[in-house]
């Protein structure tokens, strides 16, 4: 097989690319700069762009249909030009600048042709969503007085398969009309981690600077996205403890972080920003995320602590959630709220409001019962606090409704004695 080698070129040097012999499994060393992100990779020369973006740099934006060029949902921008993911090998990109899906906009500053999108219901299933908007993209780009007219065979390059194009043409046409001299460059372009399933992936390197890159982006603040949360959660806990005591678990950020389920605390960048993971296994899903958190609110007076978090397993799979924790004194100790939104985007997302709601309540209820433990002894629980089991999550229901007939029973029982007084 035959793949092109870019030579290095200089200030105003066009890209030429230069032939090198290689086996179809042969590891080909390919470095393109991925949504503002320069990456360098090591791979086969037979694995194509599409499996080079979502299996090693975790960018699933990026659908795959019919693996023939015909669908058009593997649709990405190579240097500025819509081409199929599907029909480019890898290492054929040496030096290329590529935009995928996922560098149109961001969760909380779409780009005007997802927030169109969006309004008109332009997507149903979203297989074929990225690959729309991204020739939407090229033609608006390259063609922004194309006519009303002529957009369905503009647009024919790209299969919906649950024949929804009215909604669609509705929503370029839109955003054609808003935009007459040329939609905005793409609005989520710039260096962050990149990182494939399993190990497969490479970090976004292209110079000494990364170490640099990787606490900054410790640094930066989260920006959670607006709308409604995928699900909200409250819970409320007593603990037969004095506040205070509960607040030196609260002080102690890195105490704190032991008493998460599934939770490990790996880097304090300072001023209230920390890194970590977190692992959640439902059934046979197991997912890692990787993330921030930022400290918002730490207000022991008030008796409020405020958190906001994002996480993004290697399957892209992304969490984040805004986390508040409030107390109160009461006659028999200290009553503790945990009050969280929790947004969910790719697979997780697909377990359905009632389950991730059942996940995010157990995890909170065992976090609370963490604090008790670390309060009443003044150290880390004795052992990893594990996030809840699909087991667990099948009982609990059952084991609540036990418990609150018997709370029921009791005070009938109680209140049978007083009459009988």
């Amino acid at each position: 097989m035959t793949v092109n080698e870019a030579v290095p070129r200089g200030e105003g040097v066009p890209f030429t690319p230069r032939p090198v012999k290689a086996g179809a499994d042969d590891p080909v060393e390919v470095r393109m700069t991925v949504n503002g992100t320069p990456t360098a990779l090591s791979l086969p020369a037979r694995v194509t762009l599409a499996d080079a973006l979502r299996d090693h740099l975790g960018l699933t934006g990026t659908h795959v249909g019919c693996e023939h060029g015909v669908c058009g949902m593997c649709t990405v921008l190579v240097d500025g030009e819509a081409a199929r993911a599907c029909l480019l090998f890898a290492v054929q990109l040496d030096g290329a600048d590529i935009v995928t899906v996922e560098g149109l906009g961001r969760p909380d500053a779409l780009h005007p042709l997802q927030e169109s999108f969006g309004r008109h219901h332009a997507l149903q299933c979203g297989f074929c969503t990225p690959g729309f908007l991204m020739s939407s993209y090229d033609l608006l780009t390259n063609q922004p007085d194309v006519t009303e007219e002529e957009l369905p065979e503009e647009l024919s390059g790209v299969i919906c398969r649950c024949t929804g194009y009215r909604n669609i043409l509705t929503a370029v046409d839109e955003t054609r009309r808003a935009h007459p001299e040329g939609v905005p460059a793409p609005g989520n372009c710039g260096r962050t981690a990149l990182v494939g399933r399993a190990g497969q992936g490479a970090d976004a390197s292209d110079g000494p600077d990364e170490t640099e890159n990787a606490a900054s982006s410790g640094t930066r603040d989260i920006v959670l996205p607006g709308g409604d949360p995928t699900i909200a959660v409250r819970i409320t806990t007593g603990i037969d403890l004095p506040e205070d005591r509960v607040w030196g678990v609260l002080d102690d950020i890195h105490l704190l972080a032991r008493c998460l389920p599934g939770a490990e605390l790996t880097d304090d960048y300072g001023h209230g920003h920390y890194a970590g993971r977190a692992r959640v296994s439902v059934g046979p899903v197991k997912l890692t995320f990787n993330g921030v958190a930022q400290i918002l609110e730490h207000d022991r007076a008030a008796g409020r602590l405020r958190a906001i978090a994002r996480g993004q397993d290697t399957g892209g799979a992304q969490t984040q959630a805004d986390i508040t924790l409030t107390t109160e004194a009461t006659e028999t100790g200290t009553a503790m709220h945990a009050d969280a939104k929790v947004y969910l985007t790719g697979r997780i997302a697909q377990f359905g409001r009632a389950l991730a709601g059942d996940v995010s309540r157990r995890m909170f209820e065992q976090f609370a019962d963490a604090v008790t433990e670390a309060a009443a002894s003044g150290q880390a629980p004795s052992g990893p606090v594990k996030a809840p089991s699909a087991l667990s999550l099948v009982f609990a229901p059952l084991l609540d409704r036990v418990k609150r007939l018997l709370r029921r029973g009791g005070r009938r029982r109680r209140g049978g004695r007083e009459k009988e007084r």
